[in-house]
C-alpha cells in the first residue's frame, strides 16, 4: 500500500522514536511511506526539545499559543491535500494531537480511511498540567478526530476506555501498545559490560529524573546495604541531577552512582547492558511506556507501580516485582527483595524477556496490524 503518515510531534523525544520505528516496520513491511510532519523535526538531533516553536509557546500567553496551534491546524490540512494530490496514497495514519483535525478534513474530502494513533487523551492531560484557554475548542478537537477516524489505535486499554466514553465504539478500537526492535534489544551477557560495571549488580533508571520518582532513596538503599559492588546508574539526565549527586557525596557513594547524561538511540542498548534491575518509578495512568518494553527485551529485573497501564504487560512475581504507586517505601522494599535474592533476580530476568514473545511487543508485529486494520476498512469500503 501507498500510506500518508501524518505527525505534528516538532520535538526529537522518546515520542518521535514510537513515529519512527512505525515508519520503519511499514516500509519493511513494504509499503510505500510518505511523511508529512513539522520540517523542524526533521532538522534536529535527538533530544531536540521543538526549538524556536517550544519556545515561542512558553512566551506567549496561553490563549495566543492554543489560538496559533489550531491555526496551523489550517496550514497542515493544505500540506496534506498537496501531498495527497501529488502521491495518490491509498489510506492515512496519523498521530492524534489536540487541536489538529486536519487529517480528518483530509480523509473526508479525498475518502481515504485514516488510522489514528493515540498515544494520551491530551485534553484530559494538558487540562489537569497546563491548563487549557481554548477549553471548548480543545474538546470538540480532540472528539473530533476520535470519533471521526476508521478506526483509533491506543496504546493501553486503560486508554481505550478514554475512547469508548468519547462515543467511539469498541469495534472501532485495537489497542497497539509500543515495541521493540529485536534485533537492538536482546539479553546481552557479562562480558558486554564497561569496566566500572563489570561484576557489580546495577540498579538502573532510563530517562528525565524529576523529585517524584524517589532517585534519593534508591541512592539511600544503596548506602545501607551491606554490598560494595551495589550500583546506581541514570540513564540520562533531570532538574534533580545536582542534588543527587550530593547526595551521592554526603553518602561516599561517588563510586557507586554513574550518570550519563543523554543518550543517543543507537547507544541505549549498550547501556540497558550495565544494569541489572530496571525501576521504573512512576507512570502516567494511561501510558505505555517504551523504557518500560526495552527493559523486559533487554531481560532486566523490573520493579514498577501497580498501576492498571502497567498491569497491562508486567504480572507481580512473574516478569516483574510490583509496588504500591506512588509509594518510595514500597518500592524501595521490592528492589531489596530483588538485591538479596539471586534465584528470583533471575527467575524475573528470564520472564521479561519471554514477554516480548508472549505479547508480540515488536514494531514489526505492530506494523503487520496496522495494515490488516487498512485492508479491512478499505475493504469494506468497496476500494
Amino acid at each position: 500500500m501507498k500510506i500518508l503518515y501524518h505527525h505534528r510531534i516538532a520535538s526529537k523525544d522518546g515520542q518521535y522514536v514510537h513515529v519512527e520505528e512505525i515508519i520503519k516496520a511499514l516500509r519493511k513491511q513494504g509499503h510505500d511511506v510518505i511523511v508529512v510532519s513539522p520540517q523542524l523535526v526533521e532538522q534536529s538531533d535527538f533530544g531536540s526539545d521543538g526549538g524556536w516553536v517550544s519556545k515561542l509557546r512558553q512566551n506567549v500567553p496561553q490563549i495566543i499559543s492554543e489560538s496559533l496551534e489550531f491555526s496551523y491546524s489550517i496550514w497542515v490540512f493544505c500540506k496534506l491535500c498537496y501531498a495527497i494530490m501529488k502521491h495518490r496514497p491509498d489510506c492515512i495514519y496519523e498521530r492524534y494531537n489536540l487541536f489538529l483535525p486536519s487529517g480528518i478534513w483530509a480523509k473526508k474530502i479525498f475518502q481515504l480511511k485514516l488510522l489514528l494513533e493515540v498515544n494520551s487523551p491530551l485534553y484530559d492531560e494538558r487540562k489537569k498540567y497546563g491548563g487549557i484557554a481554548l477549553n471548548r475548542i480543545a474538546k470538540w478537537s480532540e472528539y473530533y478526530a476520535w470519533r471521526n477516524a476508521d478506526h483509533v489505535l491506543p496504546v493501553t486499554r486503560v486508554l481505550a476506555s478514554y475512547i469508548i466514553k468519547a462515543g467511539v465504539p469498541d469495534s472501532r478500537i485495537t489497542v497497539l501498545p509500543n515495541g521493540i526492535d529485536p534485533s537492538l534489544f536482546y539479553p546481552s551477557d557479562e562480558p558486554n559490560r564497561d569496566k566500572e560495571f563489570h561484576d557489580k549488580l546495577v540498579i538502573g533508571f532510563v530517562g528525565f529524573c524529576r523529585e517524584w520518582h524517589r532517585l534519593d532513596q534508591v541512592l539511600k538503599l544503596i548506602a545501607s546495604e551491606e554490598n560494595p559492588n551495589l550500583m546506581l546508574l541514570i540513564v540520562g539526565d533531570g532538574p534533580v541531577i545536582e542534588q543527587l549527586q550530593e547526595l551521592a557525596r554526603s553518602l561516599q557513594l561517588q563510586e557507586r552512582f554513574h550518570i550519563t547524561g543523554l543518550v543517543d538511540r543507537q547507544n541505549m542498548p549498550h547501556w540497558l547492558n550495565q544494569i541489572d534491575i530496571a525501576i521504573q518509578p512512576a507512570v502516567t495512568p494511561w501510558a505505555s511506556p517504551l523504557k518500560l518494553i526495552e527493559y523486559l527485551a533487554k531481560g532486566k529485573a523490573i520493579v514498577a507501580p501497580n498501576n492498571p497501564n502497567i498491569r497491562e504487560l508486567l504480572s507481580d512475581d512473574v516478569n516483574a516485582l510490583l509496588f504500591e504507586p506512588e509509594n518510595a517505601e514500597s518500592m524501595i522494599q521490592k528492589i531489596r527483595e530483588i538485591i538479596e535474592d539471586k534465584s528470583l533476580r533471575m527467575r524475573l530476568q528470564t520472564q521479561a524477556h519471554n514477554t516480548i514473545k508472549e505479547q508480540n511487543l515488536t514494531w514489526n508485529h505492530n506494523a503487520m496490524r496496522i495494515e490488516r486494520i487498512f485492508q479491512e476498512n478499505i475493504t469494506q469500503s468497496g476500494k
